[in-house]
């Protein structure tokens, strides 16, 4: 029985329509990077087991593909508790964990403010489903040194700048601080050592609803009364509509006495960015239950959202204390990731097929050096070329190129090698 030729469950092979498209996506989002200041580095895909495992990934470390250490003995696997005792090396499950090993190994090297680039596959045992692939690819911007909100708003304004590049209307960026969560939290009577499990309830608001968070805090036994109290904001009237984006609007999401300056400083960062871009719809907009559920954010958090989605198309946030787990001295940190498998799928760009890409459709009695010459020269002209022996019937061949991003074709025979070449417009 002939075996499978399909790949892996959760990855996928790309057909050069579908590569080109990618490809074209890509580049319109590392050039946008680039003309924000950001640099390109790239790290290898995989990283020390160990420092996969540090506590630094959240969840994402569950998901880890683990590399087994070479010449283990059968000993080995016997005295092994868990099978990640047998490994010393992973596939890495994000950008940021191995941005931080990058950034500790070459900081003598780099300006005091280095603006990253990372733009690269990396892998997750998920299960496979509609929108989840084990292998995929991330889009990522950082900025490490900068401890103001300058960070914050150059990394929202590169992610909106890119957003519109490729020309994808109706996006917004909510942000949040994670001190506004912790200050809300405490307010609302729940202990420090609460805070992380509720706020990953909490994380499910879009999914579950208020009374469906509530009735999991209940069923989860945290105490009744800071969560009669979340229920209760929850249920207050509001008069949002009438507050434009600001410090006042933010505080009337909150609970009264939330961290003033945690306050001042995301309302200052959201302004930022819409007056730089001078539009007349804001972009960004305070979402006072947004989460992100990397335990390593320690301020803003920040994640962008289509109309049509139910899902984000991409996040980030302020990380101040990963570095400091390589060096041993905190460093300010934060990044923006696009989710790339998410993003291209809705992006359309015009004029993206090549106009000098043609196909030279040959008779099979010409010589390989003269049409490989002519190839040659046309190469040489700038043209993108390709040559397809001339079959018996023309459309479906036709059809094909033009699906390839072909735009012209020729007929070259013997009798007309030498001649000028007739190119004729495709569909």
């Amino acid at each position: 029985m002939a075996s499978s030729v399909n790949p892996p469950r959760g990855m996928r092979d790309f057909l050069p329509a579908e590569k080109a498209q990618r490809e074209r996506v890509l580049a319109v989002i590392r050039n946008t990077y680039r003309s924000h200041g950001f640099d390109e580095i790239e790290t290898p895909v995989m990283e020390d087991s160990d420092r996969l495992h540090a506590g630094l990934g959240g969840d994402n470390e569950k998901l880890a593909f683990a590399v087994m250490r070479r010449a283990l003995t059968t000993d080995d696997l016997k005295a092994a508790a868990e099978s990640i005792e047998l490994a010393d090396l992973g596939l890495r499950f994000d950008l940021t964990v191995p941005l931080a090993r990058f950034y500790a190994s070459h900081r003598a090297e780099l300006p005091t403010t280095f603006r990253s680039i990372q733009i690269a596959p990396v892998w997750r045992a998920e299960r496979p489903q509609k929108g989840r692939y084990r292998q995929f690819m991330q889009c990522d911007i950082d900025i490490i040194g900068e401890a103001g909100p300058m960070a914050e708003v150059e990394l929202i304004s590169a992610t909106a700048a890119t957003l519109d590049a490729l020309g994808l209307s109706g996006c917004s960026i909510r942000i949040n601080d994670r001190r506004l969560l912790a200050s809300a939290l405490e307010l609302l009577g729940f202990p420090a050592k609460e805070h992380e499990p509720v706020l990953i309830t909490i994380d499910k608001l879009d999914k579950l609803g208020n009374a469906g968070v509530i009735s999991e805090l209940r069923n989860r036994g945290f105490p009744s009364g800071p969560v009669d109290a979340l229920e209760a904001f929850f249920d207050r009237p509001t008069t949002m509509e009438e507050l434009p984006f600001g410090e006042d609007s933010i505080r009337a999401q909150l609970p009264d006495g939330v961290n003033e300056a945690a306050v001042s400083e995301l309302a200052a960062i959201g302004l930022a960015v819409d007056e730089a871009r001078g539009d007349s719809t804001p972009i960004v907009q305070f979402d006072p239950w947004l989460v992100r559920g990397m335990g390593y954010y320690t301020g803003a958090i920040f994640e962008v959202a289509h109309p049509t989605l139910g899902y984000s198309l991409g996040g980030g946030g302020r990380y101040d204390g990963m570095i400091g787990r390589f060096l041993g001295t905190d460093v300010p940190a934060a990044g923006f990731s696009l989710g790339f498998e998410r993003l291209v799928d809705l992006v359309e760009l015009e004029g993206s097929i090549e106009v000098d890409a043609a196909a030279i459709v040959y008779d099979t009695d010409l010589s390989p050096a003269a049409l490989l010459t002519l190839k040659t020269a046309l190469v040489a002209r700038g043209r993108r070329v390709t040559l397809v022996p001339r079959p018996k019937n023309m459309r479906p061949l036709l059809e094909s190129l033009q699906a390839q991003g072909y735009q012209q074709y020729a007929y070259v025979s013997a009798s007309s090698i030498d001649s000028d070449l007739d190119f004729k417009p495709i569909g």
